[in-house]
Formats: structure tokens, sequence, C-alpha cells
């Protein structure tokens, strides 16, 4: 897989997933199961489980089969992913134009808190 390409394309139910796992790092089908119970408690450990045995056989993650409670990570890293993913994004959507990205977010999608992050960062990159 590339850094700017990603092969997989995980749907939301993984992407929700692979954020767990982030969060977490390398853990069993108990652990991320208890994680997901926060936000949707009527997750069962079946549905975890075989979503985790899924995505390992799509190769989005690596299992560590040592113990005997099996350990899930990311194949990838978060930022890795999420790059690739938002230039497929940006090539699709606006024919490869990240000011039209950016624009579209500013115009409707950002609080006036976060624009004046941003504004902030961009005055400091301006040094």
């Amino acid at each position: 897989m590339t850094k700017t390409s990603p092969r997989i394309k995980p749907t939301t139910a993984e992407l929700n997933l692979l954020r767990v796992l982030w969060q977490l790092g390398p853990a069993t089908v108990k652990q991320v199961h208890q994680a997901v119970q926060t936000e949707k408690p009527e997750t069962t450990y079946a549905a975890v489980l075989r979503q985790l045995q899924i995505m390992h056989a799509k190769g989005m993650l690596v299992r560590d089969e040592r113990e005997r409670s099996h350990v899930y990570a990311p194949a990838q890293r978060q930022n890795v992913l999420q790059s690739g993913l938002l230039n497929e994004f940006i090539n699709k959507a606006f024919a490869g134009s990240g000011k039209a990205l950016v624009l579209a977010a500013l115009r409707g999608h950002v609080t006036k808190e976060e624009r004046a992050e941003i504004e902030a960062l961009l005055r400091e990159e301006d040094l």
C-alpha cells in the first residue's frame, strides 16, 4: 500500500473500529468490544469479532496469534490511511484541488472558534 493511495477502502463500520484501535493500540476483541460499547451498547462481542476477522482478511489489520486471545492492530498508521483517503476524495470530488476542498469546508463546516484557530495557524505559517 502506498502512502497516498490506499488500496483498501474501509467502510464506515470498519473506520469506526480502526479509530478504536488507533486510540487503544493493539487490543484483544474483548478490549475493542468494551470500547465500542461505550458509544453503541447494542453491539455484540460476536459482531466485533466477525468484523475484526473480516478486516484482517482484507489486510486492514494485523493479528498477533501468539496468545490465546488474539491481538489486533491496524495495518496502517492513522495519518497514512487518512492522507490516502483524503487525496482520493480531493481527486474525485474537487478535481484534485486542495484549495477547493478547503474553501468548501470553510463555507459551512467550520465553527467560529475553528476558523479563528485556522487563521492563527495561517498567520504563524507566514512568519
